[in-house]
């Protein structure tokens, strides 16, 4: 037993000791972090200090049109020199640690101008790393999700390209304290060649710096990641003009139906303006409620108004036939009440003048190219002249039907030829369209 308890008390008394506190012990005391007061800039009093800025964009996750913003994940890396940090080192390594150091060391206050939503990832834990080189060199780098506001112009959408921006200011020191610049130029944005979006295409990344002055604080130095986007238009091919088109050609297909089928005619009219009502109203609610007019709203209310034209076609088509229609009866039963008239042979010539005299103007002047006979008595050629005037009366108002029955027809062919124009105007005006329309916008 007193052997054991011997052994025992030898191997505690030789242990070795804890390697990660002595490690901690020696990292304290090798950056000095508790020897100096981190919360002033390093070489406060002096010149402004320079700060490189790098960008890694890893994704542009969305763009959204109704909010005007856009989403981007991206690595934020800083360069800067504090020289309260540097060390003495053998071998010349660096030192890498966590988000741990970072609240307790001077770190650059950079935000995103103009951001709506941000937060820095912290799965598994959070995304930072701060590095150390035995200089006083530090590379602060961390990984972030933004989203920032864009000003979207969307008069010529969808055939549009946006152009929006990511800006990075220092948010208290102003230019005389922190020099905020690309560390590479425009090497200092990277971008992943696997980056796409399903409606855009991106087409530049570029950086630029400028000055940015406040009326209270003064001026900052910002940097700006710009990019470009062209929308796919062949989305909006297929579920926009497409679609439009079909209906405006859906509507001329009435001009080839007969006028008097007013059930189909008047539904197939209907239908197509209901359906480009729904396709406006459809394209509207993904858009912002803009108060300039959009290049799909000139294409989709230009085709709105064929549409709607080629009913206001068929109703003057149908008033006209119905016009039409109606003096074609009233000269069918103006017919029939002249030949129901008794014959005037063999009545006295007062009671045959007093017949003639019921007719028109335009008809009594029919016979102003007969001569004037003398009147004669009765008694002398009686039935002559009453067989003379009948005969007059009844061949004026047979030339007064032929006219009217002229008129009639013409109307009739008038009527038909609205809707044989139409099939000629319509299409050619619409392709006329078109072709100003892709032409301007394309």
């Amino acid at each position: 037993f007193y052997f054991w308890e011997f052994e025992t008390r030898s191997s505690l008394a030789k242990k070795p000791p804890d390697v990660t506190k002595s490690r901690r012990l020696k990292t304290e005391q090798l950056l000095k972090v508790d020897d100096h007061d981190f919360t002033m800039r390093p070489a406060f009093g002096g010149p402004a200090i320079p700060v490189g800025v790098d960008v890694q964009v890893e994704s542009l996750d969305s763009i959204s049109e109704v909010d005007m913003d856009f989403t981007m994940t991206l690595y934020l890396r800083h360069y800067w020199k504090d020289e309260r940090l540097s060390f003495t080192s053998t071998t010349n390594k660096s030192m890498t640690f966590d988000g741990r150091l970072v609240k307790k060391i001077w770190v650059p206050d950079v935000f995103f101008v103009h951001s709506k939503r941000s937060f820095i990832h912290d799965t598994t834990t959070e995304n930072i790393m701060l590095r150390v080189f035995p200089d006083g060199h530090v590379l602060y780098s961390l990984r972030v999700t933004v989203t920032a506001a864009c000003n979207m112009d969307f008069s010529r959408f969808p055939l549009d390209s946006q152009s929006c921006s990511l800006e990075l200011e220092s948010y208290a020191y102003t230019d005389e304290d922190l020099m905020l610049y690309w560390k590479s130029g425009d090497e200092s944005l990277s971008i992943d060649d696997k980056i796409s979006l399903s409606q855009f295409l991106i087409q530049k990344f570029h950086t630029t710096s400028r000055l940015a002055f406040y009326s209270s604080t003064g001026w900052y130095n910002r940097l700006y990641i710009n990019f470009t986007l062209r929308r796919h238009i062949f989305f909006f091919l297929l579920q926009t003009y497409f679609p439009a088109t079909l209906m405006v050609m859906l509507s001329w297909v009435s001009f080839w139906i007969d006028r008097r089928a007013v059930p189909a005619r008047v539904s197939l009219g209907i239908t197509t303006v209901l359906t480009m009502s729904t396709i406006i109203t459809g394209v509207n609610a993904s858009m912002p409620r803009v108060s300039y007019i959009k290049a799909v709203d000139i294409y989709l209310w230009v085709s709105f108004v064929f549409v709607f034209l080629s009913v206001l076609e068929y109703a003057a088509v149908n008033y006209l036939t119905t016009v039409q229609e109606r003096r074609e009866r009233k000269l069918r039963d103006r017919a029939v009440r002249e030949q129901s008239l008794p014959c005037t042979c063999g009545m006295s010539h007062t009671r045959t003048m007093m017949l003639d005299g019921t007719y028109s103007e335009a008809d009594t002047n029919s016979l102003a190219g007969y001569t004037e006979a003398p009147m004669v008595p009765d008694e002398v050629v009686p039935e002559k002249q009453e067989h003379m005037v009948v005969h007059l009366s009844v061949s004026s108002e047979s030339t007064n039907t032929k006219k009217k029955g002229i008129r009639a027809l013409r109307i009739m062919q008038n009527t038909h030829a609205i809707d044989k124009y139409s099939r000629m105007i319509f299409p050619g005006a619409y392709i006329i369209f078109n072709l100003i329309y892709w032409s301007v916008y394309c």
